[in-house]
């Protein structure tokens, strides 16, 4: 007899399946750094002279250790233990490290601001460059190609954010396969190449790394900037976690990707000291003849990969973004009936568009865009380095003694990286500053602006409970049907319902009141969606409940509530929503330029209806003018 067996074998059979599944979506980016990693960390060695061999080694080794450093140690170790119920990423940390300290806002919300800021400015750089640098490997085919590789770029960018709303339900099954080969062919060009000079092997040892930044600390620091070219695409290892879980993704990392990774460096580096002349492009240059061919189209394949998964990133972190209050409402769109998380929002689908054909037609090459490209992945994993250390020490649920520590250590060799990257400012480096600093500049002047807004709305609004009690003394008429009123705050009666009784002077038998609050937990159980009340005059009040990673569903909601007593279909009833227009005051505490930035957003905003999946057909809007 064997049955306890049967448990233990189903699960790691199913965890081996997301493992493989995982390698499709999340490692992507930092899957395509060879293409570019060892090339850009060796430029500023070739064009300074002295020792190729010596340089070659160093470079290789630092490669290692960064990988090991930064996405072992920090990510698969530490960061995948800091999870709100098995949800990863910045803003995710974010709302764990508030509710630790029991304190919301403030310089922990700033940072994930930050973080958040440059992710999205990563979603703009990262298919760019990554794309490019496939498509140029058609220059080691034929020179001829050279003119064609811009307009070939922007042809595959074009057409993967065309298709975006499509989702990628019909294409998903194809990424773990496709990019489960790539893997296993990095591994074997660095296999094949590493005879080419077994010296390669000594890059293991972290010494020839730190020898290099002791004996050329000004060489080093140029060296560095291209070095972490080699863990962009670390993050997505946590921000992911959500999808596959920790356990998977460690399989994963530890048993494809970490040795496909560090097998074709290695191979790299030994081609380099044995074929010098190849220093320009040793990715494509490691393989000879037809072979060439293939390979440039998997690597385009596999960049697409990527590309798709930071964009599909980006529109989760602009989710939740929305729900967190830092960003106005979008439409946001269920491309898949099986997958929560396969979600297409239009507006960041077209300003990725744009800001990716910007930088595709600036900088035209992979070399000139690689000095745009670190910064802002550098400055989203500072933030959840000094996040993470927040946490851990807060929490305890690893010895202090041991993660506080590594993880100072790993923030000491972030924060040099970015000191790196910084020297490319005037190369590039001014792009990803420019796009994280007018999305911070947004998402803070939104927050802004909508406490300013709910000040006012507080101070103008008639609390509820004594409205509909004094409405209960003398009632108005009443009409038959239910009413539906949307409020932003459970202690207040709703504009709509003010504007309501003033002009048409009526109420519906059934009025209910509902309210929609985002909380710190990625989704909420059924039992747990809504809290019922009854109130006077027969009404009744909902709170409503849904996790920041959640798209909210007031119908849902309302019936979720019949086991309290409240049953009410909600095709059928008429939903009062309150419309305002922003106007501009001389007595707000905004500055001018922030009230018609604010007012501007407010206007782009997406309509209630959409947001909370209202049928349109039951809504009635009530407009008002107010000022900030």
């Amino acid at each position: 007899m064997h049955p306890p067996s049967d448990a233990p074998h189903g699960a790691s059979k199913n965890t081996l399946k997301l493992a493989f599944a995982s390698v499709g979506v999340v490692f992507g980016d930092i899957g395509t750094s060879p293409l570019y990693a060892m090339r850009e960390a060796l430029h500023p060695v070739v064009e300074s002279g002295g020792d190729l061999r010596a340089a070659v080694i160093g470079v290789a080794s630092l490669l290692i250790w960064a990988l090991i450093l930064i996405v072992t140690l920090k990510y698969v170790v530490f960061l995948m233990r800091a999870d709100n119920r098995g949800e990863g990423g910045i803003l995710s940390l974010v709302v764990l490290v508030e509710t630790l300290l029991k304190r919301k806002g403030g310089f922990v919300l700033f940072l994930g601001i930050i973080g958040a800021a440059f992710f999205f400015g990563d979603a703009m750089i990262t298919p760019a460059m990554s794309v490019l640098s496939a498509v140029e490997g058609l220059k080691v085919v034929n020179e001829g190609f050279a003119p064609y590789v811009v307009p070939l770029t922007l042809c595959i960018l074009i057409t993967l954010f065309v298709f975006q709303y499509k989702g990628t339900a019909g294409v998903a099954s194809l990424f773990a396969p496709v990019t489960f080969v790539w893997f296993a062919t990095l591994g074997v060009m660095g296999l094949f190449h590493i005879w080419d000079d077994l010296g390669i092997l000594s890059a293991v040892n972290p010494a020839h790394g730190l020898s290099m930044l002791i004996e050329r600390p000004g060489l080093a620091l140029l060296v560095f900037g291209g070095v972490f070219l080699a863990v962009t695409g670390g993050e997505a290892l946590y921000a992911d976690m959500g999808h596959f879980g920790a356990r998977p993704i460690r399989i994963a990392w530890l048993c494809v990707v970490f040795p496909g990774l560090i097998l074709n460096y290695l191979g790299q580096g030994a081609f380099i000291i044995s074929h010098p002349e190849s220093v320009s492009n040793p990715f494509f240059l490691m393989v000879e003849g037809w072979l060439v061919i293939p390979l440039v189209l998997l690597a385009t394949a596999v960049t697409v990969i990527a590309s798709q998964a930071v964009i599909t990133g980006a529109f989760s972190i602009a989710q939740q973004a929305i729900l967190l209050g830092l960003f106005p409402r979008m439409g946001i769109t269920h491309t898949s009936e099986t997958e929560l998380g396969q979600i297409y929002v239009g507006q960041i689908n077209w300003l990725l568009l744009v800001g990716v054909i910007i930088l595709v037609l600036v900088f035209q090459s992979s070399s000139n865009l690689a000095s745009a490209y670190g910064i802002a992945v550098n400055t989203a994993m500072i933030v959840d380095t000094v996040l993470a250390i927040i946490f851990f020490w807060t929490s305890r649920n690893l010895p202090r003694l041991i993660v506080i520590p590594a993880l100072v250590l790993i923030f000491v060799i972030e924060a040099t990286f970015l000191t790196a990257n910084g020297l490319k400012l005037d190369d590039g480096g001014y792009m990803p500053v420019l796009l994280g600093s007018s999305i911070i500049l947004l998402m803070v002047t939104w927050m802004r602006g909508r406490r300013a807004l709910a000040d006012k709305l507080k101070k103008e609004s008639v609390e509820l409970v004594p409205l509909l009690e004094s409405l209960e003394r003398r009632q108005p008429t009443r009409v038959a049907g239910a009413a539906v009123f949307l409020q932003t705050d459970p202690l207040f009666a709703p504009s709509a319902l003010m504007h309501n009784l003033k002009h048409n002077r009526v109420l519906h038998d059934r009025l209910v009141f509902i309210s929609a609050e985002t909380t710190s937990e990625p989704r909420i159980e059924t039992e747990e969606r809504v809290s019922v009340k009854r109130l006077p005059l027969g009404a009744w009040l909902v709170e409503a409940r849904f996790g920041y990673m959640e798209q909210p569903d007031l119908p849902k909601a309302l019936r979720a509530c019949a086991p309290f007593g409240l049953e009410i279909d909600p095709r059928q009833a008429s939903y009062f929503l309150g419309r305002r227009v922003i106007r501009m005051s001389a007595r707000s505490a905004l500055p001018y330029w922030q009230q018609r930035l604010f007012i501007m957003m407010t206007n782009q905003s997406s309509r209630a209806i959409e947001f909370f999946r209202i049928p349109p057909d039951r809504v009635v809007e009530l407009g008002m003018q107010m000022s900030i």
